[in-house]
Order: C-alpha cells, then sequence, then structure tokens
C-alpha cells in the first residue's frame, strides 16, 4: 500500500513519541504497587486455666462462649519415634484402631453413638504423639469425652481389624512406592536422619507390616498410653471447674504408671550426599535437598523460621521466584523448616520436567548459599514478617485452633506467655539477624540431595553443574530398612552410561 503524505506525518510524529518515551527517565511513567497487607488484627487471647489430675494427666480449660459447644483434643507423648526400631508403623496401626472398637463397643457402635450425639471425633499420630480429638454440643460433652476415654484406654484390637488395616495399609505402601512425591519425601528423612527414629517411615514397610502382630500393639499401647504421658485440652462453652470435673470422671479412673525412658541416638551431621532413584521414562523429576536442623525450642526458631520462609515460604519464596517466574521451570516450590522435639529439618522442593532436572537442582542449591552471602532485602523480610504476623489471629480464630496452639506450646515445653508475644518477636526480626542465623545454620556444602526420575536423561547434567558425586538407585532395589538404602546392603553400581 502506497503511504500518502499525511500518513507519513502520522507515523514520523508516532515513532518520535515513541523514541521520546523510551529514551525518558522510567520514573516518568505512572506506576501502581499491588496493596499492601492489611494491618495486624487485635488479638485478644481467651482465658485458660491449667490443671493436674491425680493420675498425671494435665487438662487445659480455654474458656470460649461464642457458640453453645466444646472441642477437645487429647494428646498422648507417643509416635514413631517410640517404637522399636524393628518394628516400623506399629505407632500408626495402633493410632489407627482406636475408633475400630473398645473392649466393650464395635467400630459400628462407636460409630452410633458419635453420630446420636451430633459430634465428630478423630484419631492419628505422628513422629511424636498420637491424638484423639473432637467437637460436639455442649450438652453432650460426657458422652464424647468418655467415649474418648475409652477408645484410648481400653482398644480392643481386634484381630479381624488387625488384618482388615494390614491389607489397608500394604495398598496404601504399594501406592506410595509407586508415587514419585511420596518416594522422594521417604528417601529424603532416612538420608538425612539415618537410623534415627526421625528417618523412620510413619506407616512403616511391606515387611514390618506383614509381621506386626496383635501382641505388638498390646505392648506398645501398655507401655506408652498413661495419663502421666498426655495432655488434655478442653475448649468450649464451660466454665473451667465444669470443664476439670468432667476431665475428672471420663479419665480419673486411667491407671497411672512408670513411662520408659527414651534414649534415641543422635540424628548424624549434615553430610553432602546425592541419591538419585532412578525411574526410567518418567517425564519429570522430584526434586529435595536440605539437611537437619533445630528443634522446636531453640531461641533462634522464629529468626531461622523467617529465614527458610524468605527461602521458600509464605510472603517471599525466593525458590518459586526463580525457578517459576524467572525461569518457567516448575509450577510451584518451597521451602520449610519442620522443628521437632530432639531436632528438625530443613527441606526445600520441587519438581520439574526431565530435561531441566540439572538447572533447577543448581539453581536450588544457589539460593541455600545466596542467603548465607547477600542480606535479604528488607521488602522480603517485611513480606514474610507480614505473613506471620497476619495469619496468627487464624491459628486462635476456632477453639479446634486455640486448642491446638496452647497444646503445641505445652507440647514442647515452651513458654505459655510467648503465644501472645509471638507477633511481636516475629516483627523485632531485623535483616541482620536472618544473615547471622542462614550462616549459622545452614550448609549448603553438606546438603543432602534426593532426586527421583529418569537418570539416564539428566545424568550428564548432573556432572557438568558439579554434581559428579552421586549414587543411582534402581527403584526396584530402594530398601528404607537399609542403611545403604539398597536390597541387600549393596554398593552403589555405576551411573548410568551417556
Amino acid at each position: 500500500m502506497r503511504m500518502t503524505g499525511r500518513m507519513r506525518l502520522f507515523v514520523s510524529a508516532l515513532v518520535a513519541g515513541l523514541l521520546t518515551i523510551c529514551g525518558a527517565d522510567a520514573q516518568q511513567w505512572p506506576r501502581s504497587n499491588p496493596p499492601g497487607p492489611l494491618g495486624a488484627r487485635p488479638v485478644d487471647f481467651p482465658p485458660y486455666e491449667i490443671k493436674t489430675l491425680p493420675n498425671g494427666l494435665q487438662v487445659l480449660v480455654v474458656l470460649h462462649h461464642e457458640q453453645p459447644s466444646v472441642f477437645f483434643r487429647l494428646l498422648v507423648r507417643a509416635g514413631a519415634v517410640n517404637e522399636s526400631a524393628d518394628k516400623p508403623g506399629v505407632a500408626n496401626f495402633a493410632a489407627g484402631l482406636l475408633n475400630q472398637g473398645t473392649k466393650t463397643k464395635d467400630a459400628g457402635e462407636i460409630a452410633n453413638l458419635i453420630e446420636s450425639a451430633g459430634g465428630v471425633i478423630g484419631n492419628g499420630s505422628g513422629n511424636e504423639l498420637t491424638f484423639v480429638s473432637g467437637a460436639v454440643i455442649k450438652d453432650q460433652t460426657d458422652l464424647m469425652l468418655s467415649l474418648a476415654a475409652d477408645m484410648v484406654q481400653n482398644p480392643a484390637f481386634s484381630q479381624g481389624e488387625i488384618d482388615r488395616r494390614k491389607s489397608q495399609t500394604l495398598s496404601s505402601l504399594e501406592v506410595s512406592y509407586d508415587d514419585p512425591e511420596s518416594i522422594a519425601n521417604l528417601v529424603f528423612n532416612k538420608l538425612i536422619f539415618g537410623s534415627h527414629p526421625y528417618g523412620r517411615p510413619a506407616e512403616g514397610t511391606r515387611e514390618s507390616i506383614a509381621r506386626l502382630t496383635r501382641d505388638d500393639l498390646v505392648a506398645y499401647h501398655r507401655t506408652w498410653f498413661v495419663p502421666n504421658n498426655s495432655l488434655l485440652t478442653i475448649v468450649g462453652d464451660l466454665k473451667a471447674e465444669e470443664a476439670f470435673a468432667a476431665a475428672q470422671k471420663a479419665f480419673g479412673s486411667w491407671e497411672k504408671r512408670e513411662i520408659p525412658a527414651l534414649k534415641p541416638i543422635d540424628p548424624p551431621p549434615p553430610t553432602r550426599r546425592l541419591v538419585v532413584i532412578d525411574r526410567p521414562g518418567s517425564a519429570q523429576t522430584e526434586i529435595r535437598v536440605g539437611h537437619v536442623a533445630i528443634p522446636r525450642t531453640h531461641q533462634e526458631y522464629v529468626p531461622l523460621d523467617l529465614a527458610i520462609r524468605i527461602l521458600g515460604g509464605e510472603g517471599a519464596n525466593r525458590l518459586f521466584g526463580v525457578l517459576r517466574s524467572e525461569r518457567a521451570l516448575t509450577y510451584g516450590a518451597s521451602a520449610d523448616l519442620n522443628a521437632y522435639r530432639m531436632t528438625g529439618e530443613i527441606v526445600a522442593e520441587t519438581d520439574t520436567r526431565t530435561p531441566a532436572t540439572g538447572e533447577a537442582l543448581r539453581l536450588m542449591v544457589d539460593e541455600f548459599s545466596r542467603l548465607q552471602r547477600e542480606s535479604v532485602n528488607p521488602l522480603e523480610l517485611h513480606g514474610a514478617q507480614d505473613f506471620l504476623a497476619g495469619n496468627f489471629a487464624l491459628t486462635i480464630e476456632s477453639p479446634s485452633a486455640i486448642a491446638q496452639q496452647v497444646m503445641a506450646h505445652m507440647f514442647f515445653g515452651l513458654d505459655l506467655s510467648e503465644i501472645e508475644t509471638y507477633r511481636d518477636r516475629v516483627e523485632r526480626v531485623t535483616t541482620m539477624d536472618i544473615q547471622r542465623v542462614a550462616k549459622q545454620f545452614l550448609k549448603p556444602d553438606q546438603l543432602s540431595i534426593v532426586l527421583v526420575g529418569d537418570a539416564s536423561a539428566f545424568a550428564s547434567q548432573l556432572k557438568s553443574l558439579g554434581f559428579a558425586d552421586f549414587e543411582r538407585i534402581p527403584l526396584a532395589d530402594l530398601d528404607l530398612n537399609s542403611p545403604t538404602l539398597r536390597r541387600g546392603g549393596r554398593q552403589p553400581g555405576p551411573p548410568p552410561s551417556q
């Protein structure tokens, strides 16, 4: 098309205008920033009282009169750490059977009682605890507490229920061993915790579940399920004296017994080790990077928690910024500080397409180092602080949330006054504190790394990016009970040929 004189003038003016704009200071452009976070809501923690029953059961009562309901949660300080080393899965198995029959009620009768009372009850376990929790309207409190007490004190562990749960657990394990994410998590825990109880799979293994007996469950239950090893929280529309009386009525006859002293070994020190679980044909690679960390009671928990949130948590998340926003290598990336009673772990995780495995891993390791080398941007710190401060109100918004918050502090032996000062302690952390704890606790040169994917497709990448020393374990040879992670304790084979 032939350009007329008027069109030439228009185009010339347009080009000149664009050149002027491009050469201008970028600050001349109108700007609008995303809205900042809302101010932290004032938090009035409800009043509470603590009493120890004659049998040693600690009872916490939190007064909460907004609704005519009651929430309760019983914690027994017994979980995977209390199992025998050769019987992983016993704690999880026993916890799952608590609502499947007592010495006087079968599973159906328990379910009918809960339904008729209009309540709910849940049960489960973790590394360090077993819980039974529930909620009910106020006038059914005695019924639900007595039912929970019966479940905890008198589980039937009937052979029929044991056989049924065995079948379910073995099926679940088969699914887990075929899921790259589950495999990565299991191997990572074993890698950093070694033979420490935290390194054992909570669900057990196919071998340990197959040989589990009723006697194992009875012995575990009798040893650890005692009132002087337990905590009970009651939250709701009751007077304190009413709640304590209900606790005494339901749990007062629970027999107090001596608790064996736990003597777990120390977890291994952080050690550089890269394990590749080979799944030929995988389109993606699961990546885990990290090492042992600090227990929940450590005085530097709050600043280190903020540092890890800057690395990969809510409010900041450098890993997501680099891996997703800048490089488009993944849909998500995160890092967490998981702090337990004895120790803890730092774990960064993502998944990526197989051809990008080496690049994603290199970037993750580099972010560990950068958090030590460079002072964080104040905006990053403020983002993480704003999230924790703003989220705190949600942690005591409901009766169940209040119970979990207070019981966590009691469980770890923390001062309950720390709940009310939490936001202040978070907001006092400085960028200098973040760099200090990063230098003290992060070990970029001693990271444990797990990759689950098609080793033949990314092994050459690892060598070229500084990860030449790695172990390749075919998935069929994986054995979580073995120190070498291989069936029969076989030593590593050569890396896959290229």
